[in-house]
């Protein structure tokens, strides 16, 4: 792998590369933890359909971290002149991948939590023996949902929602939103079992299918994101709420060059950088080289997500473009 300070075509600044450090031992440890999980939680799963789900959605949490430090190899990648801007849309399509693996099982397993309820599956949580003692299976699923919880919730959560817009990567913002979220899916594993425990079998399969609409959810929030960056919509910021403060910027400064009487931006999220194309009214009729480049490198150090600046000078400014009021 490359080193971190290399990122496309410039180096990244040392605030994103120690983010970028800390990201991937983050993404490590997440892996292993779940790997871990993954094996405790198949010791104890039983035939309770809602610890199923919770298993499989666990499987399926690796998604995001794998994309992310599978995206991270070619993102670093200098462009050419077969990928001109470079390799960054490879982390939307890592993005786009996780969306949809989500999305896809999700559906499958909310067809099977449905099924199991219309026909009136009863599943049954017997018993094991453990240094000595007859114990309820059902507990030991309890313990083990609570206390796997602790990571993804209190750690690496939270932590990797730091990091993700220190870097503007939006695949690290929905791999940390969707590991803050996991206590949902362990509350309604917990309430799934004891409601076996206490007779009422219908919860079990109550709490898949709320599970199986979460991973739906997530599947489809981090797809639908996913394909409209890909198509090239307005960049906006890393959890994609509001646009991106950066095109108002741009506009800013270049209205304060005194050769240009308007301006505006067409501004392109390539995934965690951004590539401008400037169009700039200036109030001469000659504008030099000079000019033009001054104007692109102060562009670039406005951000260090500006990977590519391309500056127009035009009659009038392009109806699509921001013209950052």
């Amino acid at each position: 792998m490359t080193t971190t300070g290399q990122f496309g075509r410039t180096t990244l600044p040392d605030e994103q590369q120690r983010a970028i450090r800390k990201a991937v031992r983050w993404e490590v440890f997440t892996i292993v933890y779940t790997s871990v999980t993954i094996a405790v939680i198949a010791l104890v799963v039983g035939e309770s359909q809602a610890m199923r789900t919770a298993w499989i959605e666990d499987m399926l949490s690796l998604i995001p971290q794998v994309a992310f430090l599978t995206a991270l190899l070619f993102v670093r990648r200098r462009p050419t002149r077969k990928h001109p801007y470079g390799l960054h849309r490879a982390m939307g399509v890592g993005h786009l991948v996780a969306g949809v693996a989500l999305l896809a099982v999700g559906l499958n397993l909310a067809t099977e939590a449905v099924t199991g309820l219309i026909s009136g599956e009863h599943p049954t949580i017997g018993t094991v023996q453990l240094f000595g003692q007859t114990i309820w299976l059902g507990w030991l699923m309890v313990a083990v949902m609570v206390v796997v919880i602790v990571g993804p919730v209190f750690f690496y959560g939270p932590a990797k929602s730091k990091l993700a817009p220190v870097l503007h990567n939006k695949l690290l913002y929905a791999d940390a939103d969707m590991a803050k979220a996991d206590w949902q899916t362990t509350v309604a594993s917990i309430i799934g079992v004891l409601g076996v425990g206490i007779g009422i079998w219908w919860l079990d399969g109550a709490a898949a299918l709320f599970i199986s609409l979460g991973i739906i959810w997530d599947g489809f929030r981090n797809t639908r994101t996913a394909i409209v960056d890909l198509m090239d919509q307005r960049a906006r910021t890393y959890d994609s709420k509001n646009p991106h403060p950066l095109a108002g910027d741009i506009v800013s400064y270049l209205r304060s060059r005194p050769w240009v009487a308007e301006a505006a931006v067409r501004m392109r999220d390539q995934g965690q950088v951004f590539h401008i194309e400037a169009f700039v009214v200036p109030r001469r009729s000659k504008v030099t080289t000079h000019d033009l480049s001054a104007a692109a490198a102060g562009i670039t150090d406005l951000d260090w997500k500006v990977q590519d600046v391309v500056i127009a000078p035009v009659e009038k400014l392009p109806d699509e473009a921001d013209p950052g009021r």
